[in-house]
């Protein structure tokens, strides 16, 4: 056997603590396993390349299963997938032990210290590769604790594959009290409404079919998160028959769901006949043949480019690119791709009375191409309000918009009076663009020497210490900052931009993990509040030697909820001053650069003076280059 065979089943980096694992593997452990961009499906070599590593050498080395749990270990080399990240739990123990003890390790376990975070790493690995890692949580009281990182997977269309024990089932097994007390008929009820799919099975020749489900419906677009849960004597009871196993080759997710061929030749011919065509985006460019094929359309079409950031899906370097202006409230036609909320774009929000208008003109074509309405649930609010098309079509854009690529071609390559609006609209757009860049310059100089530091100086104090490194910017874009000021021009950059509180961090060490041996440089910002509810997941990076670059956006307050409150004081005529009870993380001020040093991170700051900012961030480059993360204590104003 060769590293190259099986090297999504190995170990990333050596594990000097564990000598059974280093004598078991031997050299395998410096694997050069790289993560790859998610698969065209149609691309069989790199759908087996990301998803299906050969598995027949591996075989020809594991013993026979002896337990169920034996059984998932396999079915999880077989699919390869390379982690398990967990809080341990007594009930899958016997996975546990048959990851550790039967599968050597592989995959190899991430320790966390809550199950949220173990969800959160996961779904950051999935971000990059696109494609599952399992996380493991312990029964009722794992999964609870892990459900809003569930849920936030889920809104974020990522692949996750979270595994849970319960029970015994059989009653007569249990142990008194705590048994009971965490075990649950059923437990998917939990997840059940925000998880593309759940399942418990019932016996051993059900787990195979189980976990092949599984991970096909995670890599179902719209993918998601699925829960699979097993029960305890499953796994723990000796096997008294062979289990035939699934194929990973033969449990592929479908082809791609192409636009209808009448409905693309009437988006074509809209967007054609357009004064002013605008292409909204938010999800697109989570593979790069998405990425790619929205920079050929809006090219051919001479069309504005605003991007939403769910992922990076557009270069911010191109002169198409417009976000932040005012040129959806000058179209005829939009084009929305992979949009979470469509209604949210095209409205203007009063933030006291809650109320929204429309901004796009009367008469305006609207077109949707996406899967929003499949992923729709009857419980959580995701669908956003209704808002009305002109077309609406269910589609894959990767391999749509080349399809309408070609058609909008076809329709501008032979008329020359067609050809000239296109080209006269991309030199307004252009200077559009030039000029919104030439304003954020000059709002960044307003509070240039500000201390504590103006969140734009940081941006481009972060941006300069990082000339001429290959860097991956995790999610936090400092409220917009980095993509007005840094230049974004290739795919994979920025892996999409934050989803809310204590969502980050774990995402963040999920990132850094699926690019440990990539040769990147991770970098991360990291608000204050957000930290805060995860801050022992710092130990995670120093144990598991994930680099990781922390830049502290730190505020010390929770200031998108201080800004409400200042909002509702002055509706009601009452004072202001009293906004920041409740809401600042001060008195005392966190010393986050000790608590990581005391985590084994190097860590520098507070830093208040923009002047001592890229010297710490160099400093910090080097330590992470070295292989030990670093946290850089930035302190902020407000906004």
């Amino acid at each position: 056997m060769n590293a190259s065979d099986d090297c999504c089943i190995v170990p990333s980096v050596p594990v000097p603590h564990r000598p059974m694992l280093t004598a078991y593997a031997g050299g395998l452990l410096q694997s050069t396993c790289q993560p790859e961009e998610p698969f065209p499906w149609f691309a069989r070599s790199s759908w087996c390349t990301i998803a299906v590593r050969s598995h027949s050498s591996r075989e020809a080395l594991m013993p026979t299963p002896q337990y169920g749990s034996d059984l998932v270990v396999d079915l999880m080399q077989r699919f390869g997938i390379e982690y398990a990240s967990l809080n341990p739990g007594s009930t899958f123990r016997g996975l546990h032990d048959s990851i550790v003890n039967y599968g050597k390790n592989h995959p190899q376990i991430i320790t966390c210290q809550h199950e949220e975070v173990a969800v959160q790493i996961a779904h950051g690995y999935a971000r990059v590769t696109g494609k599952p890692m399992v996380a493991i949580v312990h029964d009722v009281v794992g999964l609870l604790h892990a459900s809003m990182a569930v849920y936030y997977a889920h809104l974020d269309r990522v692949p996750v594959i979270v595994m849970g024990g319960t029970g015994p089932m059989d009653t007569a097994r249990r142990r008194p009290h705590i048994d009971w007390t965490h075990t649950a008929l059923v437990q998917g009820n939990i997840v059940r409404d925000y998880v593309r799919w759940d399942d418990q099975a019932y016996s051993v020749d059900a787990v195979p079919d189980s976990f092949a489900r599984g991970y096909r419906m995670s890599l179902t677009h719209p993918q998601g998160p699925v829960y699979l849960c097993w029960d305890a004597a499953l796994q723990e009871d000796p096997l008294d028959h062979a289990v035939p196993l699934v194929d990973p080759e033969r449990a592929r997710p479908p082809a791609p769901l192409m636009g209808h061929p009448e409905a693309l030749r009437t988006a074509a011919d809209i967007l054609v006949a357009a004064d002013m065509p605008v292409i909204l985006t938010e999800y697109t460019g989570r593979t790069r043949a998405g990425y790619d094929a929205l920079v050929a359309l809006a090219e051919a079409l001479g069309a504005a480019v605003v991007d939403l950031h769910g992922r990076q899906n557009f270069p911010n370097t191109h002169p198409l690119a417009v976000s932040e202006t005012d040129v959806i409230r000058r179209a005829d036609a939009v084009l929305a791709l992979d949009l979470s909320d469509l209604h949210g774009p095209l409205s203007e929000l009063d933030r006291v009375t809650r109320r929204t208008a429309p901004i796009t003109p009367p008469g305006c074509k609207i077109i949707d191409i996406g899967f929003r309405d499949l992923r729709a649930s009857g419980w959580s609010q995701e669908f956003q309000k209704f808002t009305e098309v002109d077309l609406f079509l269910h589609a894959d854009t990767s391999t749509t918009l080349p399809a309408l690529t070609k058609l909008v071609q076809d329709r501008v390559l032979g008329d020359n009076a067609r050809a000239q609006r296109v080209s006269a609209r991309a030199a307004d757009l252009r200077r559009l663009h030039d000029a919104a860049r030439d304003r954020w310059a000059d709002e960044a100089m307003r509070d240039w020497n500000a201390s504590p530091v103006s969140v734009p100086r940081l941006a481009m104090e972060i941006r300069d210490a990082l000339q001429g490194e290959d860097w991956v910017l995790c999610a936090n874009a400092l409220r917009d900052s980095a993509h007005r000021y840094w230049d974004m021009s290739q795919w994979g950059q920025h892996t999409g931009n934050e989803l809310g509180t204590s969502t980050q961090i774990g995402m963040n060490l999920g990132i850094a993990l699926a690019l440990r041996n990539s040769g990147k440089l991770v970098i991360a910002v990291q608000p204050d509040g957000d930290l805060m509810f995860d801050v022992g997941a710092l130990w995670i990076a120093a144990h598991d030697r994930i680099p990781l670059l922390l830049v502290m956006f730190n505020n010390r307050a929770y200031y998108n909820d201080w800004e409400h409150q200042i909002r509702m004081a002055e509706v009601r005529e009452r004072d202001v001053r009293m906004a920041y009870i409740g809401q600042e993380i001060d008195n005392p001020p966190p010393d986050f650069a000790t608590v990581a040093r005391g985590f084994g991170w190097y860590g520098e700051g507070p830093i208040d003076q923009p002047k001592d900012i890229r010297p710490a961030i160099q400093r910090g480059i080097e330590r992470v280059k070295a292989g030990q993360p670093a946290l850089i204590d930035v302190v902020t104003q407000p906004r």
